[in-house]
């Protein structure tokens, strides 16, 4: 199945009991809150259906991996229901990646920006490659990380979120990321689609209850994510409608 409009585009293949979702947007890879919405519902979908054991996560190009956050969706948001509910967009995608009963394997193949490293940080498995920077730069546009957080201390821990977090125009290296943890595996780009289907098809070859059972073990102790990521948002939907985030925003769009 396919979607493609001018909020980007979704679409899901399937080989065996593997299903690949790759979303995409012509503005680096980021998420409208239309896209957000599809992909959340598509990982809720393949959650329920029987026929797949494994999910490969992926998007489009080569350079970027996602770069967050629509800014064209954040300039138009006029007050704290509206920011609340678009922030929201990532904390249901959050939570179903985590409440999904299939192992997910994220494919990065380039840069990933705010909230593109928290659907990072909700993958169960990563293959990234050299060129897979990260960038936490939400407090250089007056907001912070709020929604994501958990999802990014939870895989990297408390101290090097912190990092990333303070040094908010500073790029961490994907060797950084890989040390730290988010990253399972580092391959040559070359190298990286048959490294993350070689490694799906082994998975897959498993026995779907125990694959279940040990999503549940990696996920213990989130459960109170079904309230706190939605606290969050309500935070940054707050901020974003300060001055300071204003005139960034506009800042980083010229």
């Amino acid at each position: 199945m396919s979607s493609e409009n001018l909020n980007g585009s979704l679409e899901t293949s399937f080989q065996n009991t593997i299903a690949t979702v790759q979303f995409g947007h012509p503005a680096s890879n980021s998420f409208p809150r239309q896209l957000l919405d599809q992909l959340t519902a598509e990982i809720n979908s393949l959650s329920r259906n029987e026929n797949v054991s494994v999910i490969i996560l992926k998007s489009e190009g080569e350079k970027t991996f996602c770069s967050g956050a629509s800014f064209d969706e954040l300039l138009k948001v006029e007050d704290e229901e509206q920011g609340t509910e678009f922030f929201s967009g990532f904390a249901h995608l959050l939570n179903a990646m985590r409440n999904c009963n299939k192992i997910i394997i994220g494919r990065v193949q380039g840069k990933a920006v705010g909230g593109g490293v928290g659907i990072i940080a909700a993958c169960d498995y990563v293959f990234a490659t050299p060129q897979s920077d990260i960038k936490l730069s939400e407090l250089a546009i007056g907001i912070g990380p709020f929604v994501i957080e958990p999802a990014v201390s939870r895989k990297i821990g408390k101290t090097a979120m912190t990092e990333m977090t303070l040094a908010a125009h500073e790029w961490k290296s994907a060797d950084w990321a890989f040390q730290k943890g988010l990253y399972s595996v580092l391959k040559d780009i070359r190298d990286l689609d048959a490294d993350v289907e070689s490694f799906a098809r082994k998975l897959s070859s498993y026995n779907p209850e125990a694959l279940q059972e040990m999503k549940k073990i990696i996920w213990e102790n989130t459960e109170n994510w079904e309230s706190l990521l939605f606290e969050r948002a309500a935070i940054t939907g707050k901020l974003v409608l300060s001055d300071f985030s204003r005139n960034a925003l506009l800042q980083f769009k010229k």
